[in-house]
């Protein structure tokens, strides 16, 4: 019954409009313009925290309790740190990856004035007809990675000309698809994939009008990749917080392309035993199999939330996504089971 809720066709289209629009943290004013107009769609009107978050609320029971469950709509990114005397862009990141990662990809520059130009990010080595060797011992690192400018420049003054400026964000080509075998691949999964899950449920809810048990608050913050996402602005009834993220696949992990998994312990600790509990019990109900793991380089919204004194047990779930922090891929199984749990912990049973 449960897997007949959720209209993966649904949340597969919003994911990938969001996919779409570029959300670097710290630039995440249009990614939540489009996600409240997607909200609105739906008859919904968000509230917005003076942080820049967004959150809305499905009212439940008298008798149930009020969970939180919060995602973040800000990806990773950078800022141009220096403009070159050779004209091309070196650039900080925001947010935790390997330079490797990210070398070879198309990217946007915003300008101040919202205007933007396009570019693709090098290495200061890149040719391997000039570097030979050289460009395979390259060391990939803030220092030898460069945006190369679509536009004729080749001196600091040509492209300060150009209206750039340090400070000004610098967001990566998602590459967002959605395959024939239901996989979809795309930058920025992490963590946009919970958001489209978290509108696919609410939209269940109300046009199947669904008897919620608990009321629910959905929470989307803006600086969770920078670690203090959700350290405010959780909303103050608040009696069980979940943060749904993206699961880790790799090597001693057992997270699954397919499957939803709890994570029980991240960076930060253990997350709370009896709300997991809980959350286990709900999807042996919806009959889901609930993966479970443990990620040793990993933190999240509820970490975040808890570091700044929330006082109520956490959990973390989500949808496994390969290749985290690069050219990432998840399943729709994944979100569909997501999407299950969630419904299965907050519908009257």
């Amino acid at each position: 019954m449960l897997c007949a809720m959720i209209n993966h066709h649904y949340v597969a289209e919003q994911l990938l409009t969001l996919l779409r629009t570029p959300s670097p943290t710290g630039m995440t004013a249009a990614g939540m313009e489009v996600l409240s107009r997607m909200l609105h769609d739906l008859g919904v009107s968000p509230e917005c925290t003076p942080k820049g978050a967004l959150y809305w609320t499905l009212k439940g029971s008298e008798e149930g309790k009020t969970v939180a469950f919060s995602a973040h709509i800000d990806t990773l990114g950078a800022m141009v740190k220096e403009i070159k005397d050779n004209g091309r862009l070196k650039l900080t990141a925001l947010g935790g990856y390997d330079w490797a990662t990210v070398e070879g990809e198309y990217c946007t520059i915003h300008l101040n004035d919202g205007q933007t130009l396009t570019g693709t990010v090098v290495n200061t080595k890149q040719s391997t007809h000039v570097w030979g060797s050289e460009l395979r011992d390259l060391k990939r690192t803030e220092e030898t990675i460069e945006v190369r400018i679509d536009a004729r420049t080749s001196s600091a003054e040509e492209t300060l000309a150009l209206g750039i400026q340090v400070g000004d964000f610098v967001s990566w080509d998602p590459r967002a698809e959605l395959t024939d075998a239901g996989y979809l691949k795309s930058r920025h999964l992490d963590n946009k994939a919970a958001v489209a899950i978290f509108l696919g449920v609410t939209k269940a809810v109300l046009e199947q009008q669904l008897p919620l048990k608990h009321t629910v608050h959905f929470f989307i913050s803006n600086y969770e990749e920078v670690g203090h996402g959700a350290s405010v602005g959780i909303p103050h009834d608040t009696e069980e917080l979940i943060a749904v993220d993206m699961a880790a696949i790799g090597k001693g992990q057992a997270s699954s392309e397919h499957h939803c998994t709890l994570c029980v312990k991240d960076s930060s600790g253990p997350y709370d035993h009896a709300l997991g509990n809980r959350l286990r019990e709900a999807a042996r109900r919806a009959g889901i199999e609930l993966k479970i793991d443990i990620y040793p380089y990993y933190g999240s919204d509820a970490s975040a939330a808890w570091r700044a004194g929330g006082n109520y047990p956490a959990a973390l779930i989500g949808p496994g996504v390969d290749a985290s922090h690069a050219y990432e891929r998840t399943h729709l199984d994944a979100l569909q089971d997501t999407g299950k749990l969630i419904l299965g912990y907050v519908l009257e049973e």
